[in-house]
């Protein structure tokens, strides 16, 4: 029942607001069937290398041209509607990378910056994922306990320091293989030091997913 009120008011919000491509514009879709064409998704990767605490990490496709601004538009824009559509091709690049794992975590955000958005991008993706891929989802364990700068602001060596214990973890995660979610990979800062937090509660494995990642980033690149 709570799916078929929700289908009937995101009809409604359509009927008001006409969905818009968020990339070229062009009404009819949030993201229209030209613009997503240009996505270029990366080649199937069982892994890439441990870096930090992260065992391993996979991306879906790479941050450049209208998924950018797709991804853009989801994160600073409100343009929640498009997390269905985003969520398929993370699970269509959780699928070609088969990572492991037993629970689906997202990056957290600071309760002041989740005030502010209104939204974390990042557990909505979370949770698409988890519903496609029949896993469990955890939201609350993991926490943002100090507020930072945005590191979209930042060199890599500042986008370290900037997050660098910034997350807690509970102990509901111990022994568990955990998918750590975020929209995009750029320096793996923020993955490592979620991944930090949650090897300290005792989390067995963490493997990251993201929705993109940085084109100049090769396999090998997920270093710090």
């Amino acid at each position: 029942m709570a799916i078929a009120w929700r289908r009937l008011a995101e009809a409604g919000l359509d009927l008001l607001y006409p969905p818009r491509c968020v990339a070229c514009r062009r009404a009819g879709e949030w993201l229209c069937a030209g613009c997503l064409a240009q996505v270029r998704f990366l080649p199937p990767e069982r892994r890439a290398g441990a870096f930090g605490a992260v065992d391993g990490a996979a991306s879906a496709a790479y941050s450049e041209g209208p998924l950018r601004e797709a991804i853009h538009g989801f994160k600073y824009e409100g343009a929640r509607a498009l997390a269905p559509l985003l969520g398929e091709m993370l699970y269509a690049g959780w699928l070609a990378a088969r990572l492991p794992g037993e629970v689906v975590v997202p990056v957290p955000l600071h309760p002041r910056r989740l005030r502010e958005r209104g939204y974390n991008q990042s557990q909505l993706l979370a949770r698409e994922l988890a519903r496609l891929a029949g896993l469990r989802l955890d939201d609350r364990t993991l926490r943002r306990e100090r507020h930072t700068r945005p590191q979209v602001t930042l060199n890599a060596a500042e986008r370290r320091a900037n997050v660098e214990g910034a997350f807690g973890c509970g102990p509901a995660l111990a022994g568990e293989a955990v998918l750590l979610v975020d929209d995009v990979f750029t320096t793996g800062a923020t993955l490592a030091a979620c991944a930090a937090a949650l090897k300290a509660a005792g989390a067995r494995s963490v493997w990251a997913l993201t929705l993109a990642r940085a084109p100049g980033l090769t396999q090998s690149g997920f270093g710090l």
